[in-house]
């Protein structure tokens, strides 16, 4: 069985077996194997006698509690990269901070990645493509006013060629009582588009 040791390990497992067993003095004990009595008296209140962890119980940290609470916030919820959550720590929370302390920091609290951003429930939906010659009519809802008795409709009519749209007001949305789209200016009667591709 391969065995690993610290590399200023002055005993083998072997060794501290026997340091256990053993009845003398911690002074013949450190005579007979040649450590300290320091050695001595440490694996004779172990019961064990593989190398214990070298890992500190208290991790030197330049933030306090709450200043790690801070820094988790904004960087769950403002989803910031590694740079920009370290000039703002920086700037507002720690001047001494580095970029080292913090990468510990996220890894320590999970937080070494960016979080996935949310997919909303009712993912808005791009506009279709229309060929040229169409239009993409939309329906506003208006609120209704103290002096109205019912409420008003504003179609909306969105040329592919054009980005402005054209609005018409209308107090229902029944197709039989859609608007007539204004003209284009120096025009009269009903907007056409020239590029439709029956003309």
């Amino acid at each position: 069985m391969r065995i690993t040791l610290h590399k200023n390990a002055t005993t083998t497992p072997a060794i501290r077996t026997a340091i256990q067993r053993a009845t003398g003095s911690d002074y013949e004990l450190a005579r007979q194997f040649r450590v300290t009595r320091q050695t001595i008296r440490r694996w004779r209140k172990r019961d064990f006698v593989s190398d214990a962890s070298h890992t500190p119980h208290h991790l030197p940290t330049t933030l306090n509690a709450g200043q790690e609470e801070l820094v988790i916030y904004l960087r769950t919820q403002l989803r910031l990269p590694l740079d920009d959550l370290l000039a703002v720590i920086r700037e507002f929370i720690e001047p001494s901070m580095t970029r080292s302390a913090l990468g510990r920091l996220l890894r320590r609290r999970g937080h070494s990645r960016l979080p996935q951003p949310e997919t909303p429930a009712n993912p808005t939906k791009p506009f279709k493509v229309y060929l040229p010659g169409y239009f993409h009519v939309d329906v506003k809802y208006l609120p209704q006013m103290a002096d109205e008795t019912s409420r008003r409709y504003v179609f909306v009519a969105k040329d592919p060629s054009d980005p402005l749209g054209l609005p018409g007001g209308q107090a229902c949305k029944d197709p039989s009582g859609r608007p007539q789209l204004p003209p284009r200016a120096g025009q009269s009667g009903t907007r056409q588009n020239p590029n439709h591709p029956h003309r």
